[in-house]
């Protein structure tokens, strides 16, 4: 057995849950950063391909025509709207603090994510990065067009990604001092 999977068993056993993080020169840590890294590069790839004309705001209309009709509800116009400009701005929060968390995984090579302040602000500037580099592709798709609206609220779910990271960090050192 490698010794971190003996401190695995070993916190089983007392009823901890913590992985222990990939140490340098570790046999396997290399894998562990290719995954983070692969993982990470795929959903960025997937944030790309949902900017192109494809998934522009006709689709989610649709997409959000039948999820309502499968309910069976039929809100008015302005209703509706209102919906769908919360479920196209929900899906900027969720899409960017899903791609923070994988890139401060990525970034920090850990098996599970402790806060490390740097290691956040790293983070989130290149997720604003990656924003305002996807709206700027945006602005050369046909039906589609950039916002900095939506390049903030990237930026907030990166940082709502960081903001659990610290507070399950926070939880878990209160957990420890109990």
């Amino acid at each position: 057995m490698l010794s971190w999977e003996l401190e695995v068993a070993k916190a089983e056993r007392v009823g901890a849950t913590d992985i222990p993080d990939v140490q340098p020169g570790e046999r396997g840590g290399w894998v562990v950063r290719l995954v983070l890294w692969s993982v990470t590069a795929a959903w960025a790839g997937l944030i790309f391909y949902l900017s192109t004309g494809t998934f522009g705001s006709a689709f989610s209309h649709l997409l959000l025509e039948r999820l309502l009709a499968l309910v069976h509800w039929h809100p008015s116009l302005q209703v509706f709207e209102a919906l769908h400009w919360l479920m196209r701005k929900l899906a900027h929060l969720t899409e960017y603090g899903v791609f923070g968390l994988l890139l401060y995984g990525s970034l920090t090579g850990q098996r599970r994510f402790t806060w490390g302040f740097r290691s956040a602000l790293l983070t989130l500037v290149l997720v604003a990065l990656s924003s305002f580099s996807d709206e700027y592709h945006q602005s050369f798709v046909p039906g589609r067009h950039a916002s900095l609206a939506d390049c903030g609220i990237d930026i907030v779910g990166g940082a709502l990604g960081m903001l659990g990271l610290f507070l399950q960090e926070a939880a878990r050192q209160d957990r420890r001092s109990a």
